[in-house]
């Protein structure tokens, strides 16, 4: 569906640039010019972050690296959680050059192997006294058929089970650091995905895309259920739509679909724009009290059907555990 549209965008000549964007379908189309009277246009706030401690996976590249300087700015302890040691530790002097704060460390993640995962929130829990934001930002997109070392199908492996595992083994130290955050970095694509409980992992056969947006409707329906695990602990959760981002996520697809993106570029985001939802999602005050909730262009935004379906919901929450071997309290 994404590329037709997207085809379609490219050689009609429509008559509203800016619709070209998120001319997905007519639903898509109608959300927004609801919304266009902020599409693009940063969010600015003054909040300050002195004293917290903010976790944001994939901070090394595109919007995460972006969420982290704007976050350093404010004066938060920032950890940048990445896979390569190399781009991480570069990254961290970006950010500390940029927003001239000095408490920024790289520490490694790799999310498609549990064992990473473990070591890192062990060192977490370990080092930090705290920690009140939590950014699950990391992801691929439409890649080739591959198994994480734990033998997930990789989008959904990485994308949901690595952050849900991830969420799970920090999360006594995030209710200790109350008030604080947990923030689930989906996309629009979760409105065109379905959990196929039957095979998660696309054993049985497997589209690029369409385990994508599972994976991106798992981040939703993780959200939703995290939410009331964590109701009356001062802890909130929410996911977002950071929008139509010109990031890293591009490089694993085809030709065609290259050429696609790079002709409608100029209508996407910046990463600077992509992360500004993000950013409110970890510091608007109004926020607080609103678990649960999905966010888009800095705005309570309505999640798909499935997304907001309280069974999936269930059913997703417990496959995790299940397949993880964790359960929680």
């Amino acid at each position: 569906m994404f590329w037709s549209s997207a085809r379609q965008m490219v050689t009609s000549k429509m008559k509203d640039k800016r619709l070209r964007l998120c001319a997905w379908n007519e639903d898509q189309v109608v959300l927004e010019r609801r919304r266009r009277g902020n599409l693009f246009r940063p969010w600015t706030s003054t909040a300050r972050l002195e004293d917290k401690t903010v976790v944001i996976t994939g901070a090394n590249t595109g919007i995460g690296k972006e969420t982290a300087l704007d976050l350093a700015k404010r004066g938060a302890r920032i950890i940048m959680a990445c896979r390569d040691a190399e781009r991480g530790e570069a990254a961290v002097k970006e950010v500390v050059d940029g927003s001239q704060n000095t408490n920024v460390v790289y520490m490694k993640l790799d999310l498609s192997d549990t064992k990473s995962i473990r070591e890192f929130a062990e060192a977490v829990n370990q080092g930090e006294s705290k920690l009140n934001i939590l950014i699950n930002n990391a992801g691929i997109m439409a890649i080739p058929y591959g198994k994480t070392a734990d033998g997930f199908e990789m989008q959904i492996g990485v994308n949901h089970f690595g952050h849900f595992l991830l969420t799970h083994l920090l999360i006594d130290l995030i209710k200790r650091s109350a008030p604080a955050r947990i923030i689930n970095v989906s996309s629009m694509a979760h409105a065109w995905g379905a959990m196929n409980f039957d095979d998660l992992n696309s054993e049985k056969s497997y589209e690029k895309k369409a385990a994508y947006q599972q994976s991106k409707l798992a981040n939703v329906l993780f959200t939703r259920s995290l939410a009331k695990k964590l109701e009356g602990t001062g802890v909130a959760a929410y996911s977002l739509h950071p929008g139509v981002v010109q990031t890293e996520l591009w490089r694993h697809l085809n030709g065609p679909q290259q050429t696609i993106m790079k002709i409608v570029s100029p209508f996407t985001k910046t990463c600077v724009q992509g992360a500004q939802t993000s950013i409110y999602c970890a510091v608007e005050p109004a926020l607080e009290d609103q678990s649960g909730g999905y966010y888009s262009d800095c705005a309570l935004a309505s999640s798909s059907a499935e997304g907001q379906s309280e069974e999936s919901a269930k059913r997703l929450w417990e496959m995790s555990c299940q397949l993880l071997s964790v359960s929680w309290d």
